[in-house]
């Protein structure tokens, strides 16, 4: 059994998220997300327009979703890899090399973006539209 483990804070749900999971599950039998707390999101200058439990409740229906997990702060990936016994750590492309950190303990893949969407442009449409 493959284990593979992401993060993310999984905001206003759409196409290129399910991509993302769809391809990280592709690479294993387990995919575990790691989904930042409304308070790591804080510390970050980042905020979600769904809390915490209404994000985790979208990503537990999520077929490809094996078990979300609550990311609280940067330095826990290293733990979170030993724990859960991940041999592959994903992210999206934009974060290349960020994570090479981790190649000592597991791989660690960076997947292509889904191109002409994300959160932040569909908070863009949004508050354009108001």
């Amino acid at each position: 059994m493959k284990t593979i483990l992401t993060y993310g804070t999984y905001d206003l749900l759409h196409t290129g998220h399910i991509e993302l999971l769809r391809r990280a599950k592709e690479l294993g039998d387990i995919l575990i997300v790691g989904l930042s707390t409304d308070e790591f999101n804080a510390e970050k200058h980042k905020q979600a327009v769904l809390n915490y439990s209404d994000r985790k409740k979208i990503l537990e229906a999520i077929r490809y979703v094996d078990k979300v997990i609550p990311e609280e702060f940067w330095e826990q990936k290293i733990s979170d890899v030993k724990k859960y016994n991940a041999d592959v750590f994903v992210m999206g492309h934009d974060w290349d090399g960020k994570f090479d950190f981790l190649k000592k303990y597991c791989k660690v893949v960076y997947l292509p973006r889904t191109p002409y969407i994300s959160t932040t442009q569909i908070k863009t449409k949004i508050k354009f539209k108001k």
